[in-house]
């Protein structure tokens, strides 16, 4: 699903533990560190496409974490030209995201990388809060500070 603007509905996943680091993912079959997220089904609000990836992506369900907050909003970033699909229709240029700040209830045990046929990711670690913006592909960088900008204050008082 794409939007007229060309912007792909994504949802974004920051995964506290009760330290206050932040879940953070080593992509299957590349060199990209990243969250969980993914995109949206028409027939999905962005909690109930959350709640799908965080199961898809970790093997967590509802129970497994609680709902600190999430950004007003959509947060927009578009693609390198490299990373255009120009012989897909329409085509998708970048992606709007809301992201949201969940708190892990449960312990590392749950997480299971292997949920699906196809994981996303292949290995993890916990991380603190800010590491991913120096450390994500570049041309997210600043989407993820102004996510983590907005889900900060929801952190601390979690």
């Amino acid at each position: 699903m794409i939007d007229p603007d060309g912007y792909r509905p994504n949802v974004a996943i920051v995964l506290l533990n009760e330290d206050g680091k932040v879940f953070w993912a080593h992509r299957a079959n590349q060199d990209g560190w990243q969250f969980p997220q993914g995109g949206m089904r028409t027939d999905e609000t962005p909690e109930e496409a959350m709640y799908r990836e965080l199961e898809e992506e970790t093997g967590l369900r509802s129970h497994h974490v609680e709902i600190l907050g999430s950004t007003p909003g959509w947060l927009r970033y578009r693609l390198p030209n490299r990373y255009l699909r120009r012989h897909h229709k329409p085509l998708c240029i970048g992606q709007k995201q809301v992201w949201f700040l969940l708190r892990m209830l449960a312990d590392d045990s749950r997480l299971a990388l292997d949920a699906t046929d196809s994981p996303e990711f292949f290995e993890y670690r916990w991380v603190d809060f800010w590491y991913p913006v120096a450390h994500v592909i570049p041309f997210k960088r600043r989407v993820y500070q102004r996510a983590l900008t907005l889900l900060e204050p929801m952190a601390s008082t979690g």
